[in-house]
């Protein structure tokens, strides 16, 4: 099944925690794994930043709401216990516990009140944002970032459309160049400073030194490329002798070009509207920098030099 939602985690770890015994999180999450039948795929998976597994997140915090309820409480590092309120909650045999049913403690009540963290998510087909309370914070945070870098890249996309033929060679020159192909921006320059209709074509250096060479073709198209324009740019390869490509577009390619790349012998990378702005927003080129968030968590390293 799928990794539950942090709410849904509540009630399962709380139970785990009935013995009174001291736990830690390392057992908690075998027991919670087992308990929700979690496949090794399921526990590797993780958040969109790749920073984290979203079970250990959602886990902790369950854990943390817990904790801010009274229904347990941290007895040293890495290690918590269940509290007398909490063994009292697992007694009346509750069939679920989330956030509403913690609202009933006045601790929880304060910690929600003073907390900055509304649980959002992003309906992509609007600019609008709602409520959702099955989110974690830092799922909640990198889904407001995700949809914030895909409006940026929607308006980066029309911006780049509508920008001339000798433009967008200048462009595809700076990314690639970002990206760490081509030499210098120089060098890269004048190897694909071919102008063609509405593109631009070219070979250049696959690293520094030039041990390789790859073949580009880049077109500034609205319409969708097909199969025999990709097949052409295969033709080409053969003529340069090359055996790697990249095919750069605006828009988008067909079905069958996608298909036809793979069971070709040359190797072809297919480069579209959606995914040139992406590398261009990753390289910032075209884009920059107006505000910048950073998240922190505790350095058990620096605790672990504290003399007992």
């Amino acid at each position: 099944m799928a990794v539950p939602d942090y709410q849904t985690i509540m009630l399962p770890l709380l139970k785990t925690l009935q013995d009174g015994s001291e736990h830690i999180l390392k057992d908690i999450y075998r027991q919670l794994a087992e308990e929700f039948q979690l496949s090794e795929e399921d526990l590797n998976e993780l958040l969109p930043s790749g920073t984290q597994k979203t079970f250990h997140n959602r886990v902790g915090w369950a854990k943390t709401y817990l904790q801010k309820a009274g229904l347990l409480r941290t007895v040293s590092r890495g290690k918590f216990v269940i509290t007398a309120r909490g063994l009292e909650v697992l007694a009346s045999n509750p069939q679920y516990i989330n956030n509403k049913y913690l609202t009933q403690f006045e601790e929880f009540k304060e910690f929600r009140s003073i907390s900055s963290s509304e649980d959002t998510v992003v309906n992509p087909s609007t600019t609008e944002v709602h409520n959702n309370d099955n989110d974690t914070p830092e799922e909640v945070l990198e889904k407001s970032y995700q949809h914030l870098r895909n409006e940026l890249s929607t308006e980066l996309l029309n911006t780049v459309k509508q920008c001339s033929p000798s433009f967008f060679e200048k462009l595809v020159v700076d990314l690639l160049v970002a990206m760490g192909y081509g030499g210098s921006k120089s060098d890269a320059g004048q190897a694909i400073g071919r102008s063609g209709d509405e593109g631009i074509d070219g070979i250049i250096k696959e690293d520094k030194l030039g041990l390789d060479v790859i073949y580009i073709q880049a077109k500034r198209w609205s319409n969708t490329v097909g199969r025999p324009d990709v097949q052409a740019f295969a033709g080409s390869l053969e003529g340069q002798r090359a055996k790697k490509g990249v095919f750069i577009t605006t828009s988008r390619f067909s079905n069958e070009a996608k298909e036809y790349v793979k069971v070709i012998e040359k190797k072809i990378v297919l480069i579209d509207g959606e995914r040139l702005t992406q590398l261009m927003i990753d390289y910032d080129i075209g884009v920059s920098e107006y505000k910048k968030f950073i998240m922190k968590r505790i350095d058990t390293d620096y605790f672990d030099d504290e003399e007992i």
